[in-house]
């Protein structure tokens, strides 16, 4: 398996997409510094030019890289309920990562904990990852390689499968307004501090 993760880090490293196993589902992954690399998912999977990607990140110092400055609420919350299965609305409005907010001006963000070593390692390699589910847009995410490779075929450099996944989305949390707002009820329950 680990030669299959490190392959994955090469074709990263090298601006390619990769479609690969996250805490969830099966994810087409990409860079997020890499603004072309983040353009090539969009346009492989068909996604809506105006929907932000879910970001993975592997610690704080990964929000830092995406000019997400939290506040004390935030800090707080985040502290109590990451690394999990919850991706959380944050704000993020540097010009520069606009192929990333995608004019909203906000960043959905899960933070990987040590329970998905591989993957917690390769963003730890590579910084913050994209990571929309593996499949075209309106069509139902991949459960394996097979399907992933029906979808997608030549247009994406790598594939890992861990066997079928029938995973549940992650719980969404919107923080960006100041207030505790739940977009998504996934598998985890939300810690209030």
């Amino acid at each position: 398996m680990k030669s299959d993760w490190k392959k994955v880090e090469e074709v990263l490293m090298d601006g390619g997409i990769a479609v690969i196993p996250t805490d969830t589902i099966y994810g087409i992954v990409a860079r997020a510094l890499d603004k072309k690399a983040v353009e090539h998912v969009y346009s492989v999977r068909g996604r809506d030019e105006k929907k932000p990607c879910i970001l993975l990140v592997s610690s704080f110092g990964d929000l830092i890289a995406l000019g997400i400055k939290l506040d004390k609420n935030q800090k707080e919350f985040l502290d109590n309920n990451w690394p999990a299965v919850l991706s959380v609305v944050l704000p993020c409005n540097l010009k520069k990562f606009e192929y990333l907010h995608r004019g909203t001006n906000t960043v959905a963000v899960r933070m990987i904990g040590s329970r998905n070593k591989h993957l917690l390692d390769l963003i730890k390699k590579l910084g913050p990852i994209i990571a929309p589910s593996a499949n075209p847009q309106g069509l139902p995410p991949a459960r394996n390689r097979k399907e992933a490779r029906k979808y997608f075929d030549d247009n994406v450099d790598t594939y890992i499968c861990y066997g079928t996944r029938e995973g549940h989305p992650s719980t969404l949390v919107d923080l960006s307004k100041g207030k505790i707002d739940i977009l998504r009820q996934g598998k985890e329950k939300i810690k209030h501090p």
